[in-house]
């Protein structure tokens, strides 16, 4: 049995909820893909998520949120995102007591999916427990549950960081794919049976940076003052994922690919 699974990078406000409805459902149909996962710390004007924006993914095809730094920034609604009603989660390494959960099991074809969500450490603005050991004690915690599949979103900055934390734990998590920098890299890698990417990338407009209108940008690099950042909803956009094949009889990834797509919003 063959699980298709879609890895879409942080998904960046209006432009980028509009790509996703745009794109992802006809990617699903010609792929036949089973299950996606999306990043979405920046769904809600590029600054957190609320239910209204959740709502909106799942309509659009989406099945699993990851977030990360970003997700705490839209406070107001944060009871109801995390009622353990949607699936979605936070960075399992904040200190215990924060609300949310930081995986979730989730079952495919009867499969049981472990999805873990971690925030890095390494040149980030927050100061979160140690992602290797927190994966460590997830891992430890379900490893009786016969889990059919782990898929860790480790969201960092630092690529030595990313790529040193599927070293650690590349005999034991199935699919490691990065998050957090909204640029796609090009460096798949399946060992052993086991599948890591730096980073996904973004969805967004692709005439900015990192999704955040130019002007803001520019202002701040100017006059190293804070700006408000305003997110463009017109115009040429990026949509970057991965497909991944993963054989659940053998727990072992056997095809990945980039599925990359520009159009006009």
């Amino acid at each position: 049995m063959v699980i298709k699974f879609l890895l879409i990078g942080d998904i960046v406000a209006k432009m980028g909820r509009d790509t996703v409805d745009e794109v992802l459902p006809k990617l699903k149909r010609q792929y036949q893909i089973d299950y996606i996962i999306a990043n979405g710390e920046n769904l809600a004007h590029g600054d957190g998520v609320n239910v209204t924006t959740i709502f909106e993914m799942y309509e659009s095809g989406v099945d699993f949120l990851t977030t990360g730094d970003h997700i705490f920034k839209n406070a107001s609604d944060l009871n109801n995102v995390f009622s353990g009603k949607y699936n979605i989660i936070r960075p399992a390494n904040y200190p215990d007591g924060v609300i949310g959960d930081g995986y979730k099991i989730v079952r495919i074809k009867n499969y049981k999916i472990l999805i873990i969500n971690l925030l890095g450490r390494v040149f980030m603005k927050n100061n979160p427990d140690c992602p290797f050991r927190k994966f460590d004690q997830i891992y430890n915690e379900n490893k009786r549950k016969k889990i059919d599949c782990i898929i860790v979103d480790i969201h960092a900055e630092a690529t030595s960081e990313k790529k040193t934390f599927f070293e650690y734990v590349k005999d034991r998590a199935n699919i490691v794919f990065g998050t957090h920098t909204h640029v796609g890299t090009a460096d798949l890698d399946i060992n052993n049976g086991h599948f890591y990417i730096t980073d996904i990338g973004m969805v967004g407009a692709k005439n900015s940076s990192l999704g955040v209108d130019f002007k803001n940008i520019i202002e701040n690099f100017l006059y190293q003052i804070p700006v408000k950042h305003e997110f463009p909803e017109t115009g040429t956009a990026i949509f970057n994922s991965v497909l991944v094949e993963y054989d659940i009889s053998n727990k072992t990834v056997i095809s990945a690919k980039r599925l990359d797509r520009i159009i006009e919003i």
